[in-house]
């Protein structure tokens, strides 16, 4: 009897001294740390691109004449290609080897 009442208190002790983790409340999620209505993420969106495009307004005008043009040429160019990256140039496509 006083065997089994030992391994009853050694078990509690075991129980009281192991580190647990207490779930009192639910993790919070990013809606929660910060809760913003749909009507404030749209105006807030809104802002960022606003905001954005006035940089790069303001970008274009700092820059010369001559600077710009060769911006726009860069950019056009860029548009037409497409994601494919560089592309080598004609001659070096006709006779370079496959190999």
């Amino acid at each position: 009897m006083a065997r089994r009442s030992l391994y009853l208190l050694l078990l509690l002790l075991a129980f009281v001294a192991a580190p647990r983790v207490a779930h009192a409340q639910a993790d919070a999620g990013p809606d929660q740390v910060n809760p913003m209505s749909a009507k404030d993420k749209q105006a807030r969106s809104k802002a960022i691109k606003k905001e954005e495009k006035r940089m790069n307004k303001q970008h274009l005008a700092n820059q010369d004449k001559a600077t710009r043009k060769r911006m726009k040429q860069h950019q056009r160019r860029a548009d037409k290609q497409g994601n494919t990256g560089h592309r080598d140039p004609f001659l070096r496509r006709l006779f370079h080897s496959k190999h």
